[in-house]
């Protein structure tokens, strides 16, 4: 290519933008042809000796079997458009940067090969500048010859200094012939004889090293073939075979491959729990207690939807799923909760054994620990107002507890349940003991502590109702209401705090009631301190149905 000089590049452009556009866009025009000239002297004059504005084919090379293009409009950020990969060996190089390509300004672009930055390809040296304006309407041509590797281009003119990109070239590796790599996978929820249960969904990938894939593409059940896009579902209960192959950008088709399944309709809903039992074996002493361990076999069966999991729980630790029979070898009691859940979510029961296991060589002569907690409202003095309650805990970690007993004020010995209440007023001794199963007892430990009347009270309690719930413009309660009770004695402290909904005998209130009986309902309460004084209340609300008037 010719580059004309800059006068008559100038008073060319000129003469063209004259006849077609109006005062105000022949000075834009004026000011795009005229402002690149400046410097294209600039530009030229930098070229390396022997770089041509325009790159040729080298000599004794074929026509290029690759052409590449990029095109440049109005702006100076960015091309319009460039290639970002090629093949190496010869190619066509096209720049345009024309009125077709979008520059409505008559701007000046160049496209520059960079020979200088590190880490680039420096072997072809290309300096194309194109103007709508110039000899050849802004559409260049060049032959070049390129290598593996990376190019860097960009427009040289002052102020395009954004407008700057990469050429990617891998090797030739001459003519592809072969096909690509193509598979599928077959995937959904399954039955225990394999059948996917209400859909299957067929996922097909493929690769090709060398030209790309092209085309995927599925057959289902001997239909014909369409292009795959995406995962296919199948859900028509009964025996499938998907067919698949791929082509790539040569035209190598793969062979064909296929995946047989199965798809069955989803049974009926499954509302009932899964069987499961436990079995304990191992070697047992006269007593029925394992000698050095126990071993915990758990079996689950389910009609329905089958098993999912089996879950077991050791001495009241978290649940953990049970995938084979577990061994028990610490010495002690101990107890073993389990239970099983179908597919269809349902929980059997918890279900439970104990069991004790004892080390046979080793003879238990450690006798339990013990030890006791007293709780109750105290006076200055430490006296307890109105009752003391005891709590013991005891623990054995050879042959286990037998028994746990206590003695108040000197009478027999019983075993202990739960905490006990003194509520008789004076002085008391509480002693207590522990037996375990080797038969070694703990000695006897003592609490000694007084419990006093209390004082004259006779003030009435603290009580009241909250109501809360989603209401409507009326104040009726949607659907239901909880109702949560209050209460405070700061007096001989509270006894008890009860209620009755609609006229029912009172009972004792524990915990928020939640009402959800559509209508209107009376709520009536009351607290009782230690010395007997009784404060009472009411509520009234309605409920009403969701959605109702």
């Amino acid at each position: 290519m010719r580059v004309r000089s800059l006068p008559s590049l100038v008073i060319r452009s000129l003469r063209r933008a004259a006849g077609a556009v109006t005062a105000p866009r022949l000075a834009v025009v004026l000011l795009a042809v005229a402002l690149p000239a400046l410097f294209l002297p600039s530009i030229q004059a930098a070229a390396k000796p022997g770089t041509q504005l325009t790159a040729t084919q080298p000599t004794g090379t074929k026509a290029a079997d690759q052409e590449l293009t990029w095109t440049a409009d109005d702006s100076m950020i960015a091309y319009k458009s460039a290639p970002e990969s090629a093949t190496a060996g010869p190619a066509t190089i096209v720049f345009e940067n024309s009125t077709a390509t979008g520059n409505t300004t008559g701007m000046t672009h160049t496209l520059t090969f960079d020979t200088s930055t590190p880490g680039y390809n420096h072997d072809v040296s290309l300096n194309i500048i194109a103007s709508p304006f110039d000899a050849d309407g802004g559409r260049h041509v060049a032959q070049v010859n390129l290598t593996p590797g990376k190019y860097r281009y960009s427009c040289v003119i002052p102020g395009h200094g954004q407008m700057v990109g990469e050429l990617v070239v891998t090797e030739g590796g001459g003519e592809d012939t072969t096909a690509p790599q193509v598979s599928a996978q077959v995937t959904g929820d399954q039955d225990e004889n394999g059948g996917y249960v209400g859909a299957a969904t067929v996922t097909i990938s493929a690769s090709d090293t060398e030209s790309g894939v092209d085309t995927v593409e599925y057959a289902l059940d001997g239909g014909p073939y369409a292009a795959y896009s995406a995962p296919v579902s199948v859900n028509v209960p009964g025996a499938h075979t998907v067919t698949f192959r791929a082509t790539d950008k040569a035209g190598n088709t793969s062979a064909v491959g296929s995946v047989a399944f199965t798809v069955v309709a989803p049974q009926e809903e499954d509302t009932t729990p899964p069987q499961v039992s436990a079995v304990l074996s191992g070697r047992q002493d006269s007593s029925g207690t394992y000698l050095g361990s126990a071993t915990v076999t758990l079996t689950a069966s389910d009609a329905g939807s089958g098993v999912d999991t089996v879950e077991y729980s050791l001495d009241g630790q978290p649940f953990a799923v049970y995938t084979q029979p577990l061994p028990v070898a610490q010495p002690g009691a101990h107890s073993l909760s389990y239970r099983a859940t179908d597919k269809a979510g349902n929980t059997s029961l918890v279900g439970s054994v104990a069991f004790t296991v004892v080390a046979p060589q080793e003879e238990d002569t450690t006798p339990p620990q013990v030890s006791a907690v007293l709780s109750g409202r105290q006076d200055s003095a430490g006296n307890y107002v109105g009752s003391a309650t005891v709590l013991l805990s005891v623990s054995d970690t050879q042959s286990g507890v037998a028994t746990l007993e206590y003695s108040l004020d000197g009478e027999a010995y019983t075993e202990y349940p739960s905490p006990v209440s003194v509520t008789r007023a004076g002085a008391h001794t509480f002693s207590y003991r522990a037996t375990d199963k080797a038969g070694n007892t703990s000695p006897v430990a003592t609490l000694r502590f007084t419990v006093v009347s209390p004082e004259d009270d006779t003030t009435l309690p603290q009580v009241s109702a909250a109501i809360t719930g989603t209401q409507d413009w009326a104040w009726n309660y949607v659907g239901a209401a909880t109702v949560k009770l209050t209460a405070s004695d700061v007096g001989s402290g509270l006894d008890t705090v009860e209620y009755s909904l609609d006229g029912q005998p009172f009972a004792a209130y524990t915990q928020p009631l939640r009402v959800d009986q559509p209508g209107a309902h009376t709520l009536s309460y009351r607290a009782t301190d230690k010395a007997g004084n009784m404060a009472v209340g009411t509520a009234t609300f309605m409920i009403v149905e969701p959605g109702g008037a």
